[in-house]
């Protein structure tokens, strides 16, 4: 036990497990002590969300929210990687870091814009969505181009490669397994704002509308369960991209974990 406070220190799996429960046995006791007649206790918030687990109403919501995260997802990845690639013919750098500039674009402001530009909800929480997250995904991953050692360039044009069969082969295919971690690290930001989003048109539900709509009359218990299940969902999600990544690129396992 004393490895815990130890800098470096390394622990096995037993080990890991009781001090992670008793972690969370604390926190718990933490909440529950410094809870008052305004924050509901824990026991409150389990029974509320053993509640809203079997209900149709959170299931349905949630179906609405992930479909619209995981499209998403998928078109935003597209649009990073085509400029990314792209990235390194001195036409689309330009493009590219603009894109990485737009990270300080907010919203608020983007909303009537894109109001206009949309035919209904759907597409205009597509959009915002979208609009949010690319940003992030080209600064990743052209992080990831520029770390690039040299020596692999050189080794291309060694080898015979012209410049587009290294782009292939240096940045499409060497660098699959950082798109995967990319995605992964990148996700929580997109679980993040759907439930902005979603405050801009509730017509169509999702789990961001049942939060705002609880929200909105202070009933905290339920908005705290709906929480708690938002971030378990992150949690599972962050596992299947994790899981997909070693199972598409099983030579990425051998490589160190992130945080």
């Amino acid at each position: 036990m004393k490895h815990i406070f130890r800098p470096f220190g390394r622990v096995d799996r037993t080990t890991l497990a009781i001090m992670i429960v008793g972690q969370i046995i604390l926190a718990l006791l933490f909440w529950h002590l410094t809870s008052n007649g305004l924050i509901p206790k824990p026991l409150q918030v389990g029974k509320a969300l053993g509640a809203l687990l079997f209900s149709r109403l959170l299931w349905d919501n949630i179906i609405i929210s992930v479909l619209l995260t995981v499209k998403a997802m998928a078109i935003a990845v597209i649009i990073t990687l085509f400029f990314s690639y792209l990235s390194v013919l001195p036409f689309f750098h330009t493009i590219a870091r603009f894109l990485v500039k737009c990270r300080y674009l907010t919203l608020t402001g983007f909303i009537f814009i894109f109001t206009l530009l949309t035919q209904n909800g759907g597409q205009l929480k597509l959009s915002l969505l979208i609009f949010g997250i690319v940003p992030f995904f080209v600064t990743s991953f052209l992080a990831v181009i520029i770390s690039t050692e040299r020596q692999q360039y050189e080794l291309c044009k060694t080898l015979g490669y012209t410049n587009w069969e290294t782009l292939y082969e240096v940045v499409i295919v060497g660098k699959a397994d950082q798109v995967f971690e990319i995605v992964r690290q990148n996700f929580a930001i997109s679980w993040l704002m759907i439930t902005l989003v979603e405050g801009y048109s509730m017509g169509e539900g999702g789990i961001g509308t049942l939060l705002i709509k609880y929200n909105k009359y202070n009933d905290l218990t339920n908005v705290i369960s709906i929480q708690i299940v938002i971030f378990l969902l992150g949690l599972l999600f962050d596992y299947l991209l994790g899981t997909l990544k070693v199972w598409f690129l099983p030579y990425s396992k051998f490589e160190s974990q992130p945080l």
